[in-house]
């Protein structure tokens, strides 16, 4: 029997041609059979792709044969090509989507301003140092942190990731300039972004959790400051470090401990939230417990006018 997984990694470099390194990409993973998301700009490439564990290792070695991502982060998990719907591989002005291009600036060396690299050791190294001084600041979208996140995290109100700008520019996290702030994400690219914003917005002590929550996770499993699941953007839709993961997540309608989110059977709202087993069992309560933003009453009015 085969044995599967996927790799998450990215790399910020110059790219003087994006689109070659899209076109050289697509041969690569269609010849090796795999599947996932690359995102490639001028200034790196970001990805997640899955399939067989020998393709994946031809596929690691070949992508680092290339001089600007010789030394790109490489994150294994368990799963494989059938964790994805497709293949995507797309140029875009980001390869993480700040809606912010003009503010980053990378050279051979990565991100230009951006905040101190902590390894997960360095990390407890510096909790031990300055205690509850240190602050964790969540670089994810506020849903990812329903089910998994740092002890005492600030949790941004993040819908997406293009709403960090305006939540950085609100001034609601002025009184944290002076501490020392730990920026997290999955795999660490957020953070990449993030903490150079925070930098350039006069915070004075930033840091970044290198190889984001998926390193950490590797490092400590569920022994350490992490608690929860790991959100991912597949079909696994969560991973655990352990079996002794805490579940952290509640279901919207009952409150019952849970890490599984669940589409709205409202087809016209389709909202992903967390419900138990026994919420999401029924249609009648696997909806939203506030009100969908559209029912079907309102979709049949709205198709008749």
């Amino acid at each position: 029997m085969s044995m599967n997984r996927i790799v998450l990694y990215y790399a910020f470099t110059p790219l003087n041609d994006p689109e070659a390194i899209r076109l050289w990409q697509r041969a690569l993973c269609e010849k090796l059979g795999l599947r996932g998301r690359i995102l490639i700009s001028k200034d790196g490439i970001n990805g997640t792709v899955g399939g067989e564990l020998n393709a994946i290792k031809q596929y690691v070695k070949a992508t680092r044969e290339y001089p600007a991502f010789k030394k790109m982060d490489i994150k294994w998990s368990d799963g494989g090509a059938g964790d994805f719907p497709r293949l995507s591989i797309k140029v875009r002005d980001e390869i993480v989507s700040f809606g912010a291009p003009g503010e980053l600036k990378v050279d051979e060396d990565g991100v230009i301003g951006g905040g101190v690299h902590l390894r997960p050791e360095e990390l407890h190294e510096l909790v031990a140092q300055k205690g509850d001084e240190v602050v964790f600041f969540d670089g994810r979208n506020a849903l990812e942190a329903q089910i998994g996140r740092f002890r005492n995290a600030v949790v941004p109100d993040v819908g997406t990731t293009h709403d960090f700008v305006t939540e950085l520019d609100s001034g609601k996290y002025n009184h944290l300039k002076d501490k020392p702030v730990v920026t997290y994400c999955t795999g660490g690219i957020r953070c990449e972004v993030l903490s150079s914003l925070m930098v350039s917005r006069g915070f004075q002590e930033v840091y970044q959790l290198q190889g984001g929550i998926a390193r950490y996770g590797e490092t400590y499993g569920d022994s350490g400051l992490w608690e929860g699941s790991l959100y991912v953007f597949d079909k696994r839709m969560h991973v655990e470090f352990s079996k002794d993961a805490k579940t952290i997540g509640k279901c919207v309608r009952c409150q019952a401990p849970t890490n599984k989110f669940e589409n709205c059977s409202n087809q016209f709202c389709r909202n992903l939230t967390l419900y138990c087993a026994g919420c999401a069992a029924d249609p009648a309560t696997l909806r939203c417990p506030q009100g969908c933003e559209i029912d079907e009453a309102e979709a049949t009015a709205v198709g008749a006018a």
